[in-house]
């Protein structure tokens, strides 16, 4: 498996902009898709975003397109969210995934799709 650490979630108004980033490590990092998901408390883990593992190929939940991007830097095995007009719904812990390419789509949506995760970052968006 690949281990995966995320980075830059915090605190920002309704409106404003934030980028996660996750790095991977122990693992061929093109042999995976990657993916972002994202839990509120008291609902449960729900997909965000996804990439092909050679980054030609995007897919996105409907609540964030065209305010979230989504992209990886193979060179550096690093994924990365940019987060834009964020809104208070957007409120959650945010949570990087990996899954073997050619196992399912790169588009599944299903959390157990994914083999890897990391510990998760707070993104707190305040209106």
């Amino acid at each position: 498996q690949v281990q995966l650490v995320e980075s830059g979630g915090g605190l920002v108004q309704a409106g404003g902009s934030l980028r996660l980033s996750c790095a991977a490590s122990g693992r061929t990092f093109t042999s995976y898709d990657m993916g972002w998901f994202r839990q509120a408390p008291g609902k449960e883990r729900e997909f965000v975003a996804s990439i092909y593992w050679n980054g030609f190929s995007t897919y996105y939940t409907n609540s964030v397109k065209g305010r979230f991007t989504i992209s990886r830097d193979n060179a550096k095995n690093t994924v990365e969210l940019q987060m834009n007009s964020l809104k208070p719904e957007d409120t959650a812990v945010y949570y990087c995934a990996a899954k073997r390419t050619g196992r399912t789509a790169y588009w599944d949506t299903y959390a157990s799709a994914y083999e890897s995760w990391g510990q998760g970052t707070q993104v707190t968006v305040s209106s």
